[in-house]
């Protein structure tokens, strides 16, 4: 008897988890991100949110050679703030608009902006995991909201930290 893999969506605020890992001193390799959102909590589809700046193009190309669906947000050249590109709204809208096309999602940040989007899902049995990058920096309000279901990939380092080539 095989079982159909599940049909999960992964929702990834890029920003907070660069600065995440960055707080962390070490970098997330994005490709093997991938795979283990695949392997381990069955994405299929990995919604990544991210300031869009012209000059990032290669980044980009990388981002969806490595499977993920980028869903740009422009960026604001402040004085005070230097590039600013705030997402959290575009992706509740994404995960709300998605939902019946979704089995279970898994929400990839510490930004506790989100805990209304993680208690709905939460509340509907629609809620896989929230990944954030450490329990020190994650919003108490998002482990309060996720209880049970908050992963933190600081103990991840082996599996997913980057690695140059040489």
């Amino acid at each position: 008897m095989t079982t159909t893999p599940a049909t999960n969506y992964a929702f990834i605020d890029s920003q907070n988890v660069n600065l995440g890992f960055q707080a962390l001193g070490w970098k997330l390799d994005w490709r093997r991100f991938r795979v283990y959102l695949a392997e381990k909590y069955g994405v299929q589809k990995a919604f990544l949110f991210i300031g869009y700046i012209p000059e990032n193009q290669q980044l980009y190309t990388s981002l969806q050679q490595a499977g993920y669906i980028l869903v740009f947000k422009p960026v604001l050249q402040t004085k005070e703030h230097g590039a600013k590109g705030n997402v959290d709204a575009d992706l509740v809208l994404r995960a709300m608009t998605e939902f019946g096309n979704y089995e279970k999602a898994v929400i990839v940040t510490s930004d506790g902006d989100f805990y209304s989007l993680v208690e709905y899902l939460y509340q509907k049995s629609k809620l896989e995991t929230v990944l954030s990058p450490s329990s020190a920096k994650c919003s108490a309000l998002l482990k309060k909201k996720a209880k049970e279901r908050i992963n933190f990939m600081e103990t991840l380092r082996g599996k997913l930290e980057y690695r140059p080539q040489k």
